[in-house]
């Protein structure tokens, strides 16, 4: 079904500036004083209601229309174990999509994929579950954006390695988690590099020390965070029981939290 008005996100926006940032897919962020709204977000080409998760391969363009949930899939719950709206076949390259609410538990890779220029308007259990058991799977975000994240913004299941560029990240829990107590656990490796991020936040990303995960960040931007709350990297110890992981420090440490001051910028 295709209707001209998306149905209203479960949850505002917060507030705050962004710095002018070029997207790779050529949205670009404003720069000034607190706004009402945050980033300059996508119009949508048209909406589209999914009732069933949509699996898709190969190279898919979706012309920034605009995918909600409805049926099972449009509860607007944080309910664990929800379908996705999109599940991604390894290499598939995903472009121009935007998520509305209910958005479900948004996309699963099912191995290495590209999300390019991909936003998400108000995220569900999670934007992005990334997944696949090889150590070689490589995950590619690269442009885009996604707001409303109450908890994980990245879930990160799967082996290999995550890249995140040029995104911006408004009121979120964590925006990247590599996950803490999942029955198969492996070495995760995370690289951000042009990453906004608008306070409220948590932490941007959290990893698994005892799995040997590692995070890399580069030319991060937070904005509105005067106080300097938002941790950039969060260690934990991890574990393969469901038992919730015990915290192991923050801050870089040239091993698992790979940064210095500089990469960070507070607006």
């Amino acid at each position: 079904m295709t209707s001209s008005a998306p149905p209203r996100a479960r949850r505002r926006a917060v507030t705050g500036s962004l710095a002018a940032i070029a997207l790779s897919a050529g949205m670009i962020m404003t720069l000034g004083a607190p706004q009402a709204t945050a980033a300059t977000w996508p119009t949508a080409n048209g909406s589209q209601a999914v009732s069933s998760t949509i699996s898709l391969s190969g190279t898919k363009d979706y012309g920034m229309k605009r995918l909600y949930g409805t049926g099972d899939l449009g509860s607007g719950s944080q309910d664990e174990d929800q379908g996705p709206i999109l599940s991604l076949a390894a290499g598939t390259v995903l472009k121009n999509v935007i998520i509305g609410a209910p958005a479900a538990d948004g996309i699963h890779c099912a191995g290495s994929c590209t999300l390019q220029n991909v936003w998400w308007e108000d995220v569900g259990e999670d934007a992005a579950t990334f997944r696949g058991s090889s150590s070689s799977n490589v995950y590619t975000v690269s442009g885009g954006g996604a707001k409303s994240a109450s908890d994980k913004v990245f879930q990160f299941n799967g082996a290999g390695t995550l890249n995140v560029s040029n995104f911006a990240v408004q009121s979120f829990g964590t925006f990247i988690r590599s996950c803490g107590n999942c029955s198969t656990q492996y070495k995760r490796t995370i690289n951000l590099n042009t990453i906004e991020a608008t306070y409220s936040g948590s932490k941007l990303v959290g990893i698994n020390t005892n799995y040997g995960d590692s995070a890399t960040l580069k030319g991060i931007t937070i904005v509105g965070d005067s106080s300097k709350k938002i941790v950039p990297c969060q260690k934990y110890i991890g574990n393969n029981t469901g038992a919730e992981p015990t915290t192991n420090g923050s801050g870089p440490d040239g091993t698992y939290c790979k940064y210095s001051s500089s990469d960070i910028t507070y607006k």
